[in-house]
C-alpha cells in the first residue's frame, strides 16, 4: 500500500540510540499525524535515523484530547498493521503523554492508563503554569509503582526563569526527557540553552523526537547533520536510558 521505507535504507543520518519514547504519530487522535500515510512518512524518517523501536505517545489532555487506552488502541492497531506490512523490523508500541490535569487524575484513580514498559509514564505540564500539585502527583505515581518522566522540561518558561526548580524536581525522582527539537534550536535559543544546561547538570535521562509532522522531521534531519548534534551526542552517549528502560 505504502512505499516510504525503501527510500531510507541507506540514510546517512543516524542517532546514537535506537528507541524513541515520545512522538505523535498515531493518526487522527491529537495534533500530530492526521492520516496513516502521514504516520508512515514519519516512521520512515525514524527508521532512517537508526530508530528500531518507537513508543507512540499521543496527548491525553482535558477538553482537547480526552483520549484513553481504549480509544487510542483502535487507531494504533490500524497503524501497526500497515507498519508491519511496510517495515516488519520496526517495533511499534504505544502509551501516551499525560497532561497533569483533572482528567488524568480521574483516569489514574480508575487505573485506566497504559504506562510505558517497566512502569515508566510520560507526563507533561501545561505551558501556562506548573501543575499546582505536581510534587504530590509525582509522589502518588511513585507510591503506585510508576516511574514518572517529565516531557520537555526545557520548554516550560516558568522553569527557565527558576532553574532551581529543575534541581528540586529531578532530585525528588522525576526523570527528564528533552526534545531533539529543543537541542536543534527549533523552538528558540532559550529552549536550546536550557536543554544544554540540563545536559551539563546531568539531568537529561531520555531524549525524544516529539515529532508531530514533517517539518519536525526535517528540522531533526538538519540537526543530525550539524556540529551541535556531534557535541550533544558525545555528552549524552552512555547516559540516557532510551535503550535500557524497557529491559
Amino acid at each position: 500500500m505504502f512505499n516510504f521505507f525503501k527510500k531510507t535504507s541507506s540514510h546517512p543520518k543516524r542517532l546514537f540510540y535506537s528507541t524513541d519514547i515520545h512522538c505523535h504519530i498515531v493518526p487522527g487522535v491529537d495534533d500530530g499525524a492526521r492520516t496513516v500515510e502521514d504516520s508512515l512518512q514519519l516512521i520512515s524518517k525514524e527508521c532512517g535515523w537508526g530508530i528500531k523501536r518507537i513508543f507512540c505517545t499521543p496527548h491525553i489532555t482535558e477538553e482537547t484530547f480526552e483520549n484513553n487506552p481504549s480509544t487510542l488502541s483502535k487507531a494504533f492497531e490500524i497503524l501497526k498493521q500497515e507498519t508491519d506490512k511496510a517495515q516488519p523490523d520496526i517495533e511499534l508500541d504505544y502509551s501516551a503523554e499525560h497532561r497533569l490535569d483533572p482528567y488524568f487524575l480521574s483516569l489514574f484513580e480508575k487505573g485506566d492508563i497504559r504506562p510505558l514498559p517497566n512502569s515508566y509514564i510520560l507526563i507533561e505540564n501545561s505551558f501556562v503554569q506548573e501543575a499546582w500539585n505536581i510534587d504530590q502527583q509525582v509522589y502518588d505515581l511513585s507510591i503506585k509503582g510508576l516511574k514518572p518522566i517529565l516531557a520537555h522540561p526545557e520548554r516550560y518558561h516558568y522553569y527557565m526563569i527558576n532553574r532551581k526548580r529543575y534541581e528540586e524536581l529531578h532530585s525528588a525522582g522525576l526523570l527528564f526527557q528533552v526534545n531533539l527539537l529543543s537541542l536543534a534550536g527549533y523552538y528558540g535559543k532559550e529552549q536550546k540553552q536550557v536543554a544544554e544546561w540540563l545536559i551539563e547538570k546531568n539531568m537529561v535521562d531520555f531524549l525524544g523526537s516529539d515529532m508531530h509532522h514533517m517539518r519536525h522531521a526535517e528540522a531533526i534531519d538538519r540537526y543530525i547533520d550539524g556540529k551541535d548534534y556531534k557535541k550533544h551526542s558525545e555528552a549524552l552517549r552512555g547516559r540516557i536510558l532510551n535503550d535500557r528502560f524497557f529491559l
